[in-house]
């Protein structure tokens, strides 16, 4: 009697412990879902992202930390061309910021440039020399290139279906359907370009949790503290060139909670005194460490860059499209 009242608890605790197993991961994905902004996604986009961030969150997440080099010399590249620094993530989605990714159609780097583009944005590509490979050279050339598509199409989305399917198929879409609206043409675009931008959209949730101008977010004025933030934090004024991914580093910060906090602060911090908001707790760390974190700051800046003597990087102008020969009749 006593072995069987053994052996019943013993398959009750198996049962009940395969049950709690088979709850938890509902329970993770629902917090995990539940730190996404929804309410800021085309409706349109919510089905793509949720399955997207269901099969790729993981090594999204994992490239959060080992890619913050590749991110920082993109950033700092982008803010060069006064681009949107979550353009990066076109980079995400093109190529997992692996510098030697080839295409089948022969594109080829972090930025998957085909050769001719290449050439034409300053490259060299050759048998003995591709640019595309280098991250830094690479990265110029993408900028100037998405800085001349947002010049013509002026919408990010529309830029990276451009970016993936070409210009001209994209401007003979918006001419045909006189809408510059991504979601009012996307189903007249190929399928891998509509999905190219709704990977973007979700790669960039998965990584910032919430949307920007790149996703097609409208901010007017950037989101107000709430009540509890307002409690944990508190501002240190300051003067300098600082950058917010070595002061994030220093003080162990989500770069994400410290950008939410400080709005465009790479762009205001130097021009005159900036008030910084940091967790309370992170204060005296920052006071501390405050000669190394501007002294890291500038050799971030020397090496990579985040502004030309002239504040703005000199204009490409881009290859003409080929006009189609007529078909003889």
């Amino acid at each position: 009697m006593r072995l069987k009242f053994i052996i019943s608890f013993l398959l009750l605790t198996v049962a009940f412990t395969k049950q709690v197993k088979a709850i938890a991961p509902a329970d993770l994905d629902t917090n995990r879902l539940a730190t996404i902004q929804w309410d800021e996604l085309n409706p349109r986009a919510i089905g793509f992202v949720k399955d997207y961030l269901e099969v790729h969150e993981e090594r999204l997440m994992k490239m959060k930390d080992w890619g913050q080099p590749y991110f920082l010399i993109i950033e700092n590249i982008l803010k060069r061309y006064r681009l949107p620094a979550t353009l990066k993530y076109l980079a995400v989605i093109e190529s997992d910021l692996n510098t030697n990714a080839l295409s089948t159609a022969g594109a080829v780097g972090p930025w998957q440039l085909m050769p001719g583009t290449a050439r034409d944005l300053g490259l060299v590509v050759n048998e003995s020399r591709d640019d595309r490979t280098d991250l830094n050279k690479s990265t110029h050339a993408a900028a100037k290139y998405l800085m001349e598509l947002h010049k013509n199409l002026g919408d990010w989305l529309l830029v990276v279906a451009a970016y993936n399917g070409g210009p001209a198929r994209v401007e003979n879409i918006i001419t045909k359907k006189k809408s510059k609206d991504f979601w009012n043409i996307q189903n007249n675009l190929p399928t891998e370009s509509r999905n190219h931008v709704k990977k973007f959209i979700a790669t960039h949730y998965i990584f910032e949790r919430n949307g920007s101008e790149t996703t097609g977010l409208k901010r007017s004025q950037p989101a107000t503290l709430s009540p509890e933030e307002l409690a944990i934090s508190d501002t240190i004024s300051i003067t300098g060139k600082y950058i917010d991914l070595v002061i994030a580093n220093y003080l162990a910060m989500d770069i994400v909670q410290f950008n939410t906090w400080n709005p465009g602060f790479n762009e205001k911090v130097g021009l005159e005194n900036y008030a910084l908001r940091l967790p309370k707790d992170k204060l005296n760390l920052f006071q501390r460490n405050k000669s190394l974190i501007i002294q890291e700051s500038l050799i971030a800046i020397m090496k990579n860059g985040y502004a030309q003597p002239d504040g703005f990087p000199m204009p490409v102008a881009l290859p003409k499209p080929v006009p189609k020969t007529p078909k003889k009749k």
